[in-house]
């Protein structure tokens, strides 16, 4: 069985498109080459800014979540069965999605640059190695974004 799953951390990573993720890692390469020289107290900030960023799996919980409660609201309402097998095919992408890390509104997030949790906790990292929090050798933007994705 761990074959055919894909592991956790990658699942989402494994099921997007290589420039889509390319694309993704680019742009936190450039927000790190910004903020490189950046204050302390500006790396804080931007640590801050990166824990109320929201995730893929926020993203598709929030929506799927929206989803079912309007469909249900409209069966209910309505008296009409058809609304509830809105709330049955949301389910069953968002079965899909936690088994596989793929559902169709997947890949139009991702390339809208929607990020995993791994990749927004590797810039945070990576923003507190800059700020001192550890000890190493690397300074720039894509060897620290290595490091702190390993």
């Amino acid at each position: 069985m761990e074959n055919f799953l894909p592991p956790t951390t990658k699942r989402v990573a494994y099921h997007t498109c290589g420039c889509v993720n390319e694309d993704i890692r680019e742009r936190t390469l450039c927000r790190i080459s910004l903020n490189k020289d950046c204050t302390k107290s500006e790396l804080s900030d931007r640590i801050d800014n990166l824990e109320y960023e929201w995730d893929i799996e926020r993203c598709l919980e929030a929506k799927a979540a929206s989803i079912v409660l309007l469909s249900s609201i409209m069966g209910f309402s309505k008296r009409r069965c058809r609304w509830f097998l809105l709330t049955g095919s949301v389910g069953f992408f968002l079965l899909q999605h936690a088994m596989f890390g793929w559902c169709p509104p997947l890949p139009v997030l991702r390339k809208l640059g929607v990020r995993t949790a791994e990749e927004i906790n590797a810039e945070k990292a990576v923003y507190k190695k800059l700020r001192g929090d550890f000890s190493g050798e690397a300074d720039d933007a894509d060897s620290l974004l290595e490091m702190a994705e390993d």
